[in-house]
């Protein structure tokens, strides 16, 4: 052997192999999450609302998924909302409470640091990540989403009812002016507007989406936008106001229905369709006792405040062109799930040490398998009041007939086989007596699981 040929094939042995490495990994996926505030599940005309159109909406439901059994981590929006973002029941971050059921503008509390969010994991795969629209998870600096994982927050930070100027009409939600609630915008720490101006907010949060995904074309991000209507008071901006046919409720649904056009569009236009998830879901049910100015279940019983099924069960669209398999979902799915499924899309793992209420739907989402998720704890504030196990539903607390009635305990409990009868209308516990004692096994179960925690909605 010459020394030529030596020295050769040391050099080949020192040039890395490009077949051994493989092709460059995949960049994640783009993900966002858009909430709407106290939307129906029979508010979208693909679940069959019959005078608001919302044609963008039906478009992610025909090219995606829509989900028909998809639930709120509760049924109001500070619970709700911690759960979706940490996949944690709220009485497990002490953001549900019997005191008071949402925080307010004098509230002292908030979704604790030691909480680890959507935005907390994503950004730690190098994920851009904002929040843009209603907060409701403390609006004192420590709690603000900044604090939670996102590098950029332009919102309201509580319910736009809140903040009511005390000499303003009683009318003033039949009749609004953004003069009569001295809600704040703010832009990450500061506030940059009070009081907010309601009738050009929803185009603002859309507008600041669009800037964000634009800004962040060339790396992964995540956009939470959660809208601030169709809870009221309702407020329309230019080109909506007076349009629907279903009145000022029905304006303020498609002027949200008009946001996620663009926000198609945008993603069209700048290639990025293919490579992000879209989810479009509710916080809660509808605000029942606003008679028209709140939305509809449905066929299902009830709304917002109550865990009946029109309570908690809520419109679910998840869209992504080339991997989401299209088709409309029966099995059940929650808000809860967010997280480990973003997680799995990610390739980001899940937060350790602690327990986590959710589950991974990517498999479901792909078209690979039914959902993992066979059993519903329904919680209104920090009392567990009915449980769901495949198509069964046991109350034993209830609040019928309205938010405002003091729960009552059902004794012996009510049984309903929600496959056959999602009205909640027909009980049927003295003919399965051997499905109710195993749905109160599961309840027991579940609350001794569940560690008691400081009640940060009752701080003040």
């Amino acid at each position: 052997m010459t020394w030529r040929l030596v020295a050769a094939l040391a050099l080949m042995a020192a040039i890395p192999s490009r077949r051994a490495e493989g092709p460059p990994a995949a960049p994640p996926p783009n993900v966002i999450l858009v909430v709407a505030d106290d939307l129906g599940w029979g508010d979208l005309a693909a679940y069959g609302h019959p005078t608001i159109r919302t044609p963008h909406l039906d478009r992610m439901a025909a090219e995606g998924q829509r989900w028909t059994t998809f639930y709120a981590a509760a049924p109001y929006c500070t619970p709700s909302r911690a759960g979706l973002l940490t996949g944690r029941l709220p009485v497990r971050s002490g953001m549900a409470s019997e005191v008071r059921t949402v925080l307010y503008a004098d509230s002292k509390g908030g979704l604790p640091a030691s909480e680890v969010t959507i935005a907390d994991l994503l950004k730690g795969r190098g994920y851009a990540t904002a929040h843009i629209g209603k907060w409701h998870l403390g609006h004192l600096p420590a709690y603000l989403p900044q604090r939670h994982g996102f590098d950029l927050y332009f919102g309201i930070p509580y319910s736009n009812d809140m903040d009511a100027v005390p000499d303003s009409p009683d009318t003033r939600i039949e009749h609004p002016k953004s003069e009569y609630f001295n809600v704040p915008v703010y832009r990450d720490g500061a506030v940059v507007e009070r009081p907010a101006r309601q009738e050009t907010i929803t185009r603002r949060y859309v507008e600041e989406s669009l800037r964000f995904i634009r800004a962040n074309r060339n790396r992964p991000f995540f956009l939470y936008l959660a809208h601030t209507m169709p809870h009221v008071p309702l407020f329309a901006g230019e080109g909506f106001a007076g349009r629907s046919p279903r009145g000022a409720y029905g304006d303020v649904v498609e002027e949200i229905d008009g946001g996620m056009g663009q926000l198609l569009e945008t993603l069209a236009e700048t290639g990025l369709d293919r490579r992000t998830l879209v989810i479009f879901t509710s916080d809660n049910g509808p605000w029942r006792g606003q008679h028209g100015l709140g939305g509809s279940a449905g066929p299902l019983r009830d709304g917002k405040g109550t865990t009946f099924e029109g309570g908690v069960r809520v419109p679910a669209l998840f869209w992504w062109p080339g991997t989401v398999a299209p088709g409309v979902v029966r099995e059940m799915g929650s808000l809860l799930d967010v997280l480990p499924t973003l997680a799995a899309v990610a390739g980001v793992p899940l937060p350790a040490g602690r327990v986590l209420d959710g589950y991974d739907l990517s498999p479901v989402l792909r078209g690979g398998g039914p959902s993992p998720r066979r059993t519903y704890f329904y919680y209104r504030s920090a009392t567990l009041q009915a449980v769901r196990s495949g198509p069964y539903k046991l109350h034993f607390l209830t609040r019928p007939d309205g938010n405002d009635e003091p729960p009552r305990r059902v004794d012996p409990p009510w049984l309903f086989d929600l496959d056959q009868d999602p009205g909640e209308q027909y009980d049927v516990a003295a003919e399965r007596p051997a499905i109710v004692a195993e749905l109160r096994r599961l309840a027991a179960e579940h609350r001794r699981a569940v560690v008691p925690v400081e009640d940060q909605i009752a701080k003040r």
